[in-house]
């Protein structure tokens, strides 16, 4: 089964390593480049899975977000607290 991920990121000030990272989100699955940070895959990796390899490449203080719109989930790393909150309040 293929699932349909929206990868949205921003590299901070430290280790930007924008090819690292596009090269990542490249490797799973067929891909296109919505905006500057914001990918569509569709892809055999679930949202978690697909985050945890594109984080990876990532520094600590970069954030990333992974949605399915396949199965209707999310996963992310360093979101501030107020918008992990938001989003675990609201999605449906």
């Amino acid at each position: 089964m293929s699932n349909n991920l929206f990868i949205s990121y921003d590299l901070h000030v430290v280790g930007q390593n924008y090819t690292a990272v596009a090269e990542a989100i490249k490797s799973l699955g067929s891909w296109a480049k919505v905006q500057q940070s914001v990918w569509y895959v569709n892809s055999a990796f679930t949202a978690a899975q697909a985050a945890k390899k594109v984080w990876g490449h990532m520094d600590n203080n970069d954030s990333l977000i992974v949605v399915d719109a396949t199965n209707n989930d999310a996963s992310w790393y360093n979101l501030s607290d107020e918008v992990a909150q938001h989003i675990q309040r609201n999605w449906k």
